[in-house]
């Protein structure tokens, strides 16, 4: 009998140790799916948003390149949707989705029209990529008027890579050039979501440059819902010239869609805007 107590006792001292054993593990798997893994799928899709902007940069640069060689030659830039999740660990995958829409609130209006450009104003079109973070905070990526504006859901836009426009300064006048690439879209090929790879296929159509002088009184009015970006970018390209009193770069909160306004100063402005036109195709399949 006390042998027989003795196996007892000790199988209910095994069944013990193996069920804190068991506890123990439970515990510090919880921890480590409570604290750790947070914040290793927070990084991982921090990571994932600079990669993004690394390929909308990319799509910048081929846009460009097709725009100065104006080769007809398709090229694709990939985009990157979302971040995968861990293995053997309970997450949430990161998506994401990109779009073209050809109805755009954003635009040029010049006043007083000089003659030399479209009475209705220029669109300025754009690519936009939208984040579905379940740990980073969700952003979106906009190429639009050929700078890259980026923007959280819990801040404000900043263009993170400025347009095409340079300035020259003369005796009596400024002289401004802007390549704005318009984007047109084909049917059906006008966004895509989900959580691999994307391809943005983009090609050289045509290009037209508009020209005018504009007056004392006049004004060149860029029209977006990134206007604080805009504005922020004007002034890192035509501050020098702004703080001399040249022209005067101005940004207005108005409904239903802000605007920044240039401004002739003590010197007049000789506007060249280069619109490109750039066909535009989103996710798998071409069509010719």
């Amino acid at each position: 009998m006390r042998f027989t107590r003795g196996m007892q006792s000790t199988a209910v001292a095994g069944v013990i140790e193996a069920l804190l054993l068991v506890a123990l593990v439970a515990i510090i798997i919880s921890m480590i799916q409570l604290v750790y893994i947070p914040q290793l799928m927070e990084q991982k899709e921090a990571d994932h948003m600079d990669m993004v902007f690394n390929q909308f940069s990319q799509l910048k640069s081929m846009v460009d390149m097709q725009a100065i060689s104006r080769s007809t030659s398709p090229i694709s830039s990939m985009l990157t949707m979302g971040s995968p999740k861990l293995p053997y660990f309970l997450t949430v995958q990161a998506l994401g989705k990109v779009s073209f829409s050809n109805e755009s609130t954003s635009f040029i209006r010049i006043f007083p029209n000089p003659g030399g450009f479209p009475s209705g104003g220029m669109t300025i079109s754009s690519v936009h990529f939208e984040s579905q973070n379940a740990y980073f905070v969700d952003q979106e990526y906009v190429l639009e008027g050929g700078g890259i504006v980026v923007q959280q859901s819990n801040g404000i836009p900043v263009m993170r890579a400025d347009p095409s426009i340079a300035a020259v300064n003369q005796s009596s006048k400024i002289v401004l050039h802007f390549d704005l690439p318009v984007f047109v879209g084909m049917q059906d090929k006008t966004d895509t979501e989900g959580e691999g790879k994307c391809f943005i296929r983009t090609n050289y159509s045509s290009n037209q440059t508009y020209f005018g002088t504009i007056p004392s009184g006049g004004n060149i009015k860029i029209y977006s819902d990134y206007d604080i970006a805009w504005n922020q970018s004007l002034h890192n390209i035509l501050g020098v010239y702004d703080r001399n009193g040249y022209l005067t770069i101005e940004r207005h909160s108005a409904q239903p869609t802000g605007y920044v306004q240039i401004s002739p100063g003590t010197k007049t402005i000789d506007l060249y805007v280069n619109v490109i036109k750039v066909f535009v195709q989103i996710g798998p399949g071409w069509v010719e």
